[in-house]
């Protein structure tokens, strides 16, 4: 087969929506008379593509692929399958403006964030192509007489990936380059909302030198995940999306004997001490509430204010930084923040927005006042004020450009209030106060801490998670993390015969 872009958002002919299909065995599948859901783009509402949906044998055809590719891939030398991953980070790194585009035009985000995001996963390739020392072992010497000992870590066979909407190409890049690099084949299962990404990175994977069947992307909804999540031939079960489905694939994986990594829902704080520089805060906050439209799981949704004063001059200069936020199509020159990625999400945030209102918290801007041009799917950024832990928008995840601003009198009660809450994926103090900051980095209940900076994702050599019911299964995503969910440990105890005969012993072996 020649390497070929599939049809995407970008290109989708003006007289119809192009289908998008799965890409098995190195090959785009097309099943005839499949079941289709239609793909949008968020910022006129057009359908521009038509995603299949895979039945079980679909996704039975799709492991199959990949457990023939697995020996021969398995037995690959590490540092030869680091060199298809460095061949990958350059196509990839050449392709990113048009990877950048279809995010753009199938998800709703601006271009440089699609861009940005396009970076942030190419970081993980970078940091998958240093596998031969990752998976290095450790050697000892003489542990008992004529005896040495050696551990080592081996791939485990077909492994899936299930990724969310919000984040198309650098999710899927958290998961499938350190799995292949450590020996595994791979099996994906993108958002049906925004699919064509996967489809793109499995056809820059088979440029870059990767053998058929070793990466294959099944589209598809329910049926396609409880397929992956009960084939006896995957391994393996990486998830990243909100915390109701993450615990049940958590459930339904390990009830089928894989091992699994999910990573559920957020709501992550931010508290700002009254030393902070609000210069500083504001910028901060506005690109952590409001970048992406409010669609990350890293996104800040409650700022925690300790003390009155300091309460009102944040939300003064939010109020006036919100007046300057330009919201509009992804694709325009200026434009700070897109639209929601479908109709549906966005009439449930601004659902909450309704219950803000009623539970009693203040309205200080309400995004639903902003108007749009268009049939997009566009929602103003809006913040409340005088919110408390017992509402239902403190409480829930909203997934969307909401602030909500929580006053309270200490560093304790703030750092207690974030620690009381069921989730704990990220977390920020602003203070300078270095004590404060210590405080904080050492008693906060979250996976994943900032001190001055809004949103800390880690960089690719460390590891990507949370705490709470923000994470279920044992190992966080990427990183030395990534490397040992991948891998099974082994360890071996080795003697050569010298000759000398031996008499049964029937004590407990010490090796001394």
């Amino acid at each position: 087969m020649t390497t070929q872009t599939t049809a995407s958002a970008v290109d989708a002919p003006v007289d119809g929506p192009v289908d998008i299909d799965h890409v098995i065995d190195g090959e785009v599948l097309v099943v005839p008379g499949a079941d289709r859901l239609d793909v949008d783009d968020p910022a006129t509402g057009r359908v521009t593509g038509r995603v299949a949906l895979a039945s079980r044998d679909v996704v039975d055809t799709a492991v199959r692929a990949a457990a023939t590719a697995f020996p021969a891939w398995s037995a690959t030398p590490a540092h030869q399958r680091a060199r298809v991953l460095f061949r990958f980070r350059d196509l990839v790194e050449k392709a990113a403006p048009r990877l950048a585009a279809i995010i753009t035009a199938e998800h709703g985000k601006v271009a440089s964030d699609a861009l940005g995001e396009v970076q942030r996963g190419l970081e993980v390739v970078e940091f998958a192509c240093g596998i031969p020392q990752l998976l290095k072992g450790e050697f000892s010497e003489d542990v008992g007489r004529g005896i040495d000992a050696h551990s080592l870590r081996q791939p485990l066979g077909v492994v899936a990936g299930i990724s969310p909407f919000n984040f198309p190409a650098m999710v899927p890049m958290w998961m499938f380059p350190v799995a292949l690099a450590c020996g595994n084949t791979f099996v994906m299962k993108p958002s049906e909302k925004d699919p064509t990404l996967s489809n793109e990175l499995a056809l820059l994977l088979r440029e870059a030198g990767l053998p058929d069947g070793v990466f294959n992307v099944v589209h598809g909804d329910k049926v396609a995940v409880d397929a992956l999540l009960e084939h006896p031939d995957v391994e393996a079960v990486s998830f990243v999306g909100s915390t109701p489905v993450a615990e049940y694939i958590h459930t339904t994986a390990v009830a089928h004997g894989k091992r699994v990594q999910a990573l559920g829902g957020a709501k992550n704080h931010m508290v700002v001490m009254p030393d902070a520089d609000l210069d500083g805060v504001v910028p901060a906050l506005m690109g952590a509430a409001y970048g992406s439209a409010g669609e990350r799981c890293m996104a800040i949704s409650v700022a925690v204010v300790v003390g009155e004063d300091t309460g009102d001059a944040l939300r003064d200069r939010l109020v006036d930084a919100l007046a300057e936020l330009k919201v509009g199509p992804g694709t325009e020159d200026g434009v700070e923040m897109g639209p929601l990625v479908t109709a549906v999400h966005r009439d449930k945030v601004a659902g909450y927005l309704a219950t803000g209102v009623a539970e009693g918290a203040e309205l200080v801007v309400d995004g639903r006042e902003q108007t749009f041009d268009g049939a997009g799917y566009f929602l103003g950024a809006s913040l409340f004020d005088r919110v408390d832990a017992g509402m239902r928008i403190y409480r829930e995840e909203i997934f969307g450009p909401v602030l909500a601003i929580v006053r309270v009198g200490s560093f304790e009660e703030a750092l207690r209030l974030v620690n009381e809450h069921e989730f704990g994926n990220g977390t920020a103090v602003f203070t300078a106060d270095g004590r404060v900051a210590r405080s904080f980095v050492s008693g906060v209940k979250a996976g994943m801490v900032g001190v001055n900076v809004p949103i800390p994702v880690p960089m690719a050599f460390h590891s990507f998670g949370g705490w709470k019911r923000s994470l279920f299964g044992d190992h966080h995503v990427h990183g030395p993390e990534g490397v040992r969910f991948y891998t099974r440990y082994k360890t071996a105890t080795v003697r050569w015969p010298d000759g000398s005969k031996e008499q049964a012993s029937y004590a407990m072996p010490t090796l001394g």
